[in-house]
């Protein structure tokens, strides 16, 4: 049986390179080049049928993180996600101090046009997280 290593995290989006350019600041990531053999993605994006242009991708410069994929939708975000990212900005940090990393990180996204929803306190099986949105209401949790 074959074990998948691999895999990539695809957004349903309006302005996927307006997204895309949000997740590259949020996690550190970056465009890819264009495909082989043409020299900008705008080029590229003249090859494909108009219902496939202007989408858009970052990828983690390590190589370690999933691909990220964004790919324009005519519909809009009208139910909560079934699936989410979660920002590990406190891994290993509890109490106040992870509050302020939290907060802290929180302040930086939105400045990049994240909106904070709340903050989910500390309880007895959980620490704290801040629930947010992406540019397009996408939900993830600073964690």
């Amino acid at each position: 049986m074959t074990s998948i290593k691999q895999f990539q995290v695809t957004f349903d989006c309006a302005e996927p390179k307006r997204v895309a350019r949000f997740w590259c600041d949020v996690l550190g990531y970056v465009i890819p080049p264009p495909p082989e053999g043409f020299a900008t993605w705008e080029e590229y994006d003249r090859s494909l049928s108009p219902e496939h242009q202007g989408a858009a991708a970052c990828v983690d410069p390590s190589g370690v993180g999933p691909r990220l994929f964004f790919q324009r939708v005519p519909e809009g975000k009208v139910v909560k996600n079934r699936v989410h990212l979660d920002v590990r900005v406190g891994t290993g940090l509890v109490g106040e101090e992870r509050l302020a990393a939290l907060e802290a990180e929180c302040a930086r996204l939105v400045a990049l046009g994240a909106v904070r929803v709340r903050l989910l306190p500390a309880d007895d099986d959980y620490e704290s997280c801040i629930w947010m949105e992406d540019v397009e209401g996408n939900e993830f949790c600073l964690d």
